[in-house]
C-alpha cells in the first residue's frame, strides 16, 4: 500500500491544493450550517482520541454533498479542538486533510464543481446495482476496494453503506465485508434534516431556518473474529437508525393496514 509523505496524500494530491480546496469550499459553505440554517452537532467528544488512520464513519445519505460539507466542518473543528461546534470557522485555516469519503464515480464526473470537490478526498466507485438511472449487476472493481484500503491505511474515511440518498435504502454488504477484512474502528454517523434544508445535490439552500443534525455515536462493538459480514451491517444499520424500527411511516402504514384489516372482520 502507497504511503503519504509531508507533501501528498496517499494518492498523491498536493497537500497544499487540498488545504486551499477544504479552505475554500468551507468558506463558501459555512454559512450554509451556521447561518440560513444552524446545524446542530453532537458526540464529536467520540473523535478526540481516534488514531489517525484505520477509521471508518458509517452514514446513512441525504443529499449528493453537503452531508460530507458538513462533515468536513465538523472534523476540522475537532482537529483544532473545537467540540460540538462550528460557530468559529477559523479551523479552516488548519483543516483535516487526509480525511477521505466513498463516492459513486459518475456522481464525481459530472461538471467543474464536482470535479473539484474530487480533489478534496474522494475515493471514487462504480457502483455495482445502479448506473445513470438504470439497474445494473456488475462485478466489485477489486481497485477501488484497494483504493478505500489505501485510505484507510492512510487517514479516516466516511462511506455511505445503503449507496443511496433515499431513506431506510437496505444496506450494501460490501460495506461489511470491509470492516470485517480490514478491522477498522467503525464510527456511526446519524444526519437528519439535510434532506428539508437542501436539493438533492446538497448544492442549493432549499428552505431556511432548518436545524440539520449530525451525530457521531461511541465505536461499534465487533467482534472481528466471530461476527460475519452479516452481523455487521445489522449493526452498522441499526446504528445509523436505517432499519425499519426507525421508519415511523412503516409503522403508520402498519397500524393502517391492520385497523382496516379489523374494521373488514
Amino acid at each position: 500500500m502507497a504511503k503519504k509523505n509531508i507533501f501528498t496524500d496517499a494518492f498523491g494530491n498536493l497537500y497544499f491544493l487540498k488545504r486551499l480546496i477544504i479552505f475554500i469550499l468551507g468558506i463558501v459553505s459555512y454559512r450554509r450550517f451556521n447561518g440560513f440554517n444552524k446545524l446542530k452537532i453532537s458526540g464529536t467528544e467520540n473523535l478526540v482520541n481516534l488514531p489517525d488512520s484505520n477509521v471508518l464513519f458509517v452514514s446513512n445519505h441525504q443529499t449528493y454533498f453537503a452531508d460530507v460539507a458538513a462533515m468536513y466542518h465538523a472534523f476540522c473543528a475537532v482537529n483544532n479542538g473545537y467540540l460540538n461546534s462550528i460557530k468559529n470557522p477559523v479551523y479552516l485555516l488548519n483543516p483535516k486533510v487526509d480525511f477521505y469519503y466513498v463516492a459513486a464515480e459518475e456522481t464525481m464526473n459530472k461538471g467543474l464543481m464536482t470535479k473539484i470537490f474530487k480533489l478534496a478526498g474522494a475515493v471514487t466507485v462504480k457502483r455495482t446495482w445502479r448506473a445513470e438511472g438504470q439497474n445494473v449487476n456488475r462485478m466489485v472493481d477489486l481497485t477501488e476496494v484497494e483504493n478505500i484500503m489505501k485510505a484507510l491505511d492512510n487517514g479516516w474515511v466516511i462511506t455511505f453503506p445503503q449507496g443511496t440518498t433515499s431513506a431506510f435504502a437496505q444496506g450494501r454488504k460490501g460495506t461489511a465485508k470491509l470492516v470485517k477484512n480490514q478491522r477498522p474502528i467503525v464510527i456511526p454517523i446519524k444526519i437528519n434534516g439535510f434532506r428539508r434544508a437542501f436539493d438533492k445535490k446538497g448544492l442549493r439552500v432549499k428552505v431556511t431556518g432548518v436545524k440539520p443534525t449530525m451525530e457521531f455515536k461511541k465505536p461499534l462493538d465487533i467482534d472481528y473474529d466471530n461476527d460475519d459480514a452479516q452481523t455487521i451491517l445489522n449493526k452498522i444499520m441499526v446504528a445509523i437508525e436505517q432499519t425499519e424500527d426507525f421508519n415511523i411511516l412503516h409503522e403508520y402504514d402498519e397500524t393502517l393496514k391492520a385497523q382496516k384489516a379489523t374494521v373488514k372482520s
